[in-house]
């Protein structure tokens, strides 16, 4: 059964958090946290005690001294951190959240259905080993995006997007299944989603380099066509973007050869 830290710095959310897991037949025990710094204290005690590891924090983000994202980066260098599930009122971090392996993202104010699928989560990765007893493996396709669909969170992986789109504060990630709406300024995602081949192509448009089909220059103006959908490339990103086209292009060459 799951040995949990429940950390919130308002006493009703933390009683609320405690109520959930206290009903849930997956979850053992559960330890509570009013603040970051008793959490690590909490976390030390029961690494100290070896066979009473926590196997999951579920963890508050706005919280004052240190926040809940700060404490994770913290538990990431542990030799054998617990599984992080966040827990706030604040769609805003998401994308930071996950970047930090987390396991799940609920937005307050909390639904029971889908607490429990957080806890089912929890539960199947620490019997399948990737609990504070080893190091819990990265999202399949070098990370994932949460998204809200009818009230649902899911998780789209990276390598499933094969660009995005500016909406403001807001952006629209393309898949072949369809789009998705998430509140993640443009610039966030190209700095995140370097090192996965993404390319800034248009103030408005970021691109997954290894989903374009054709490359097109038509009076002077280019555009890419990915899947069926066709992109103009800015002039100040032009240069880049062939660039990185042809040392593709020739990688793709030498390990034809």
């Amino acid at each position: 059964m799951l040995r949990v830290l429940a950390v919130d710095d308002e006493e009703p959310a933390l009683e609320e958090l405690l109520y959930l897991l206290d009903r849930d037949p997956r979850v053992g025990s559960v330890l509570p946290a009013l603040e970051a710094t008793e959490a690590l204290r909490t976390l030390g005690r029961a690494v100290e005690g070896g066979t009473e590891a926590i196997d999951v924090v579920f963890l508050d983000i706005n919280m004052p001294g240190l926040s809940g994202l700060e404490l994770a980066r913290l538990l990431g260098g542990f030799a054998a951190p617990p599984l992080i599930v966040f827990v706030t009122a604040h769609e805003d971090f998401a994308v930071r959240a996950f970047d930090l392996k987390a396991v799940d993202y609920l937005l307050k104010p909390l639904r029971a259905e889908r607490f429990a699928e957080a806890v089912r989560r929890v539960a199947e990765l620490t019997h399948a080993g990737q609990g504070p007893r080893a190091h819990p493996a990265g999202p399949p396709g070098g990370g994932q995006v949460p998204v809200e669909l009818g009230g649902v969170t899911r998780f789209v992986p990276v390598a499933d997007i094969a660009c995005a789109e500016a909406h403001g504060d807001y952006a629209r990630l393309h898949t072949r299944r369809g789009s998705h709406l998430v509140r993640v300024p443009l610039a966030t995602l190209e700095e995140q989603w370097r090192a996965h081949g993404f390319v800034r192509i248009h103030r408005s448009h970021l691109v997954a380099l290894d989903r374009i089909e054709e490359l097109r220059l038509d009076g002077g103006n280019m555009t890419v066509r990915v899947g069926d959908r066709v992109l103009p490339v800015s002039r100040r990103n032009a240069r880049e973007l062939r660039d990185l086209l042809a040392r593709r292009a020739t990688g793709t060459a030498a390990r034809a050869r």
